[in-house]
């Protein structure tokens, strides 16, 4: 087993503070499941599957590029894919299944970035470099469906949001907050 350079450790945990932007939204700590599954329209998504969507983004970046490993719920993988239209997103598991799977692709995904850190993989050297990159997109693709599920959740359903994460590495462009890791 190979030691984990500085620079691979220093990669892993870079990001800690800023991997879960959609968990300060959810957890049902203050979302009914009526509210989770509530859709503004018949062309829009619920807060559920933007939810569940960034699960299943997470799951097949991490998978396709890191480590084959099947889905923890290949029920949901249809119905999470953005290639539905809006229209066909309606059928939503409960908060309980759509936090068990986020929890476990959570789960995984942590676990493959620090298997790669500690350079418990083939090559770690390489990984490290798309991991980084890997990471940064992840997060930017959840701040960009966070940033729809705060407009939901302040101009439809009257809740408050927490602050945006404190971090230099993060901006606000084009209305959306975005990870720069050169910043």
């Amino acid at each position: 087993m190979l030691a984990a350079s500085a620079e691979q450790q220093q990669s892993a945990d870079r990001f800690q503070p800023l991997r879960r932007p959609a968990a300060r939204q959810f957890h049902g700590q203050d979302l009914t499941p009526d509210e989770v599954t509530w859709r503004p329209h018949e062309n829009s998504s619920a807060i559920g599957w933007h939810l569940g969507h960034q699960a299943h983004v997470a799951h097949f970046m991490i998978r396709n590029l890191t480590a084959a490993e099947p889905s923890p719920d290949p029920e949901l993988d249809g119905l999470m894919d953005s290639a539905n239209l809006e229209k066909f997103r309606g059928a939503l598991p409960t908060v309980r299944r759509l936090t068990t799977f986020r929890d476990t692709v959570a789960e995984r995904v942590h676990a493959r970035i620090g298997d790669i850190a500690t350079g418990k993989v083939a090559a770690p050297t390489q990984l490290t470099i798309v991991v980084t990159h890997l990471l940064t997109a992840l997060i930017n693709h959840e701040y960009q469906h966070d940033q729809w599920i705060s407009e939901v959740r302040a101009d439809n359903l009257g809740h408050a949001l927490p602050p945006d994460p404190a971090s230099d590495r993060l901006s606000r462009i084009d209305g959306y907050l975005v990870l720069n890791p050169y910043a």
